[in-house]
């Protein structure tokens, strides 16, 4: 488990510019480049880095200021998120759904809730995701139960893809309250919680996205929100896709700079090209080029997207602005997703043989690509744009439009 959090909220900084938190990000990014092959071959927890995100300031930068937080625009949030996963985007990932559940809290909570779990935040309160539910319909089935008895409301259920859990000092998670959809808040340790890293996948090994076990959990009654109508309009799905796709950024940009790289230092040319160097080879310098290029694209439209989450003023939501940011941001997503896979292709094609070896670990970006992509199929971001602009059909609320 992680270091107490009694300590990093006493030592926890509020950063209070956009250049300071993209400085702290730079900062965490460069210290997360070594050790980064062997924390994935050993599935190795990086929790001196997650630990600094948080003491450096990092965790609070969406939190409004009134709650005490720095406010940062989305342009930053991205950025953060973009340059730490070029490094490692398991580290990336682990806090991406305690961003969404700032978001969420901010457009479902009460006053008084939005104040005690915003300034838990600022203090230094990681949130962490009790996920989606195996053996059931789709994502958004909830077997988990919320019921009232003698010693309180108690949550019964089991969680999967837990991101971020094992490493929180709050469990958020959803179950059926009275047949409305729950999100009970749960700090932690608490009797009847257990997380299990049981998550196996061939990518983000180091995200201990697995299980969570709920047994007659004594939950605060005060600490619940319920989900909101699917016709309400929320900015939550457009700020989960925005940091989705900013970790695909910075896996695509990870593999194109170890790429060029290794295909300058350390791969040999093909016998065929009559050169020297790898570097060049004339395909593979055309390759090059329209990788970099497909990556300046993908990193526009998500500069982009983010531009125009800022400019959604979060007290006046319509439908039809919410629709604009999901739009947006779908649109990113759909290049970082392409070419988060096509640079981490190209990199073993361009190192040869010799690129797969073990102690390259060169692998690892294809892995991380191909894994955190599926996290929401790509095909069904490009319907909801086409159904937009030709039928002028808004996308579905939920968090992964």
């Amino acid at each position: 488990m992680t270091q107490n959090s009694d300590e990093i909220i006493n030592r926890a900084a509020v950063l209070s510019s956009d250049a300071q938190a993209i400085a702290a990000a730079r900062h965490l990014a460069e210290q997360a480049k070594s050790g980064a092959v062997e924390r994935d071959q050993q599935r190795l927890y990086p929790i001196e880095l997650l630990n600094q995100f948080t003491l450096l300031g990092l965790g609070s930068i969406s939190v409004p200021r009134e709650f005490g937080g720095a406010g940062l625009s989305f342009q930053t949030v991205a950025e953060v998120f973009r340059l730490i996963s070029a490094s490692d985007p398991s580290l990336g990932q682990i806090p991406q759904n305690h961003f969404g559940l700032i978001q969420f809290i901010l457009g479902e909570g009460s006053a008084a809730q939005q104040q005690q779990l915003l300034r838990a935040v600022v203090d230094g309160k990681r949130l962490g995701n009790g996920g989606p539910e195996k053996n059931t319909k789709h994502t958004r089935d909830v077997q988990a139960q919320l019921v009232t008895t003698s010693q309180g409301v108690q949550l019964t259920g089991e969680k999967f893809y837990s991101t971020g859990a094992l490493f929180a000092d709050i469990l958020v998670t959803t179950a059926m309250h009275d047949q409305q959809p729950t999100m009970a808040f749960i700090p932690l340790p608490a009797q009847g919680v257990e997380i299990v890293d049981d998550w196996s996948g061939i990518g983000q090994r180091t995200t201990a996205s697995g299980t969570v076990k709920l047994q007659q959990v004594v939950v605060d009654p005060a600490l619940l929100m319920s989900l909101p109508a699917p016709e309400k309009p929320t900015l939550r799905g457009a700020v989960s896709q925005l940091i989705q796709a900013a970790i695909d950024a910075g896996i695509a940009q990870g593999a194109l700079d170890e790429a060029l790289e290794f295909v300058r230092s350390s791969s040999r040319p093909w016998v065929d090209a009559n050169v020297s160097r790898n570097a060049d080879d004339p395909y593979i310098i055309a390759d090059v080029g329209r990788i970099s290029t497909d990556l300046s694209a993908a990193n526009a439209l998500l500069a982009r997207a983010a531009r125009v989450l800022d400019s959604i003023d979060r007290q006046a939501l319509t439908a039809e602005n919410c629709a604009r940011a999901s739009i947006a941001v779908a649109e990113a997503k759909v290049l970082t997703t392409e070419v988060a896979l096509r640079a981490s292709e190209k990199l073993l094609e361009w190192g040869g043989s010799r690129g797969t070896l073990l102690r390259h670990g060169l692998d690892r970006h294809w892995r991380n690509a191909r894994t955190h992509t599926l996290h929401d199929p790509v095909r069904w971001k490009t319907h909801a744009i086409g159904n937009y602009y030709l039928n002028d059909a808004l996308p579905a609320r939920h968090a992964w439009i």
